[in-house]
């Protein structure tokens, strides 16, 4: 123990001995540092440091605006998963809701509306129909103008609901498929040719008339004409003549009383009568003329209306 204290307190005055060297060595000294002339500062500093800031601040102005014109577009468009605003995107295509307005063309393969509304294709010019084949090539074309409705194909064709064929169009016939044509013109139906029907009747009520202004009016028919009027009667005007021909068979008047009010009166015969009957003559031309009945025929094949 007395060895461990003397030990403790060398090393406590060696301490003590080597403090006060220190202190003395350093008091009264005057130690002179090199001052070095070139600092170097690292950063940004002065008015870039500003114009830094403002760039970072404008940056941020744009992009706030930016977001907030994106979410606002969005929301006017009605965009969502499903589509934009009335335009849906489905499985079978687009899905478009309310009226809509194309700028340029529109190319489908389908376009059709809703079960309980009709399709509207509106435009103040025209509404134009394309079909074109592989080529490109236009085949077939619908035109809706402000005045005309034109179709430029081969074949224009309108069927009724189950297939059946209306009314057929091509280069060389016109066709109409319906049991009945009705025209309810004023004017009625004007045609510069020859038309086949089986049938031309009046409405009820009705007068029907044939008529040819300038040229001749001709009824033809492989098995016979049959002119007939139920509730009235039948009349044939012309300025020239009248001529009725049958090729193979003869020309039947049925009726009650058959009348030829302006018939010309040939000569009398030699046997008159006082009943006032006559007798319808022909000449060997055709021309018809009235003579006294007798007893035997009154008609002279020298009369002067055959002459």
């Amino acid at each position: 123990m007395p060895k461990l204290k003397e030990e403790l307190d060398e090393r406590t005055s060696g301490r003590k001995m080597v403090r006060e060297q220190y202190t003395t060595a350093t008091e009264g000294t005057h130690i002179e540092r090199p001052e070095n002339p070139y600092v170097y500062k690292i950063g940004i500093y002065g008015w870039r440091k500003r114009c830094l800031y403002l760039f970072v601040l404008l940056l941020l102005i744009i992009l706030v605006v930016n977001l907030a014109l994106t979410i606002w577009i969005l929301k006017v468009m009605w965009f969502s998963p499903a589509g934009m605003g009335h335009l849906r995107v489905t499985k079978d295509g687009l899905r478009l809701e309310g009226e809509s307005e194309f700028l340029f063309p529109l190319y489908a393969k389908e376009i059709h509306s809703r079960v309980d509304s009709s399709l509207l294709l509106q435009s103040t010019q025209n509404v134009t129909v394309n079909a074109r084949n592989s080529e490109g090539e236009v085949t077939g074309r619908l035109k809706v103008g402000p005045k005309m409705v034109e179709v430029h194909s081969q074949q224009f064709q309108i069927n009724s609901n189950d297939g059946k064929p209306l009314f057929t169009v091509d280069e060389k016939e016109v066709v109409v498929g319906t049991d009945k044509l009705r025209v309810t013109g004023p004017e009625g139906a004007l045609f510069e040719h020859s038309v086949e029907t089986p049938l031309v009747r009046a409405d009820p009520f009705q007068d029907l008339r044939l008529e040819s202004p300038t040229r001749r009016l001709s009824m033809d028919a492989p098995r016979g004409v049959h002119l007939q009027a139920h509730a009235g009667k039948i009349e044939v005007l012309s300025q020239m003549d009248i001529l009725f021909h049958s090729s193979d068979g003869m020309l039947v008047l049925d009726a009650e009383t058959v009348c030829l009010p302006k018939l010309a009166q040939g000569t009398w015969g030699p046997s008159g009568s006082s009943q006032s009957l006559y007798e319808i003559c022909a000449c060997p031309d055709g021309k018809l003329y009235l003579s006294v009945a007798g007893v035997g025929t009154t008609c002279q094949e020298h009369s002067h209306i055959c002459l």
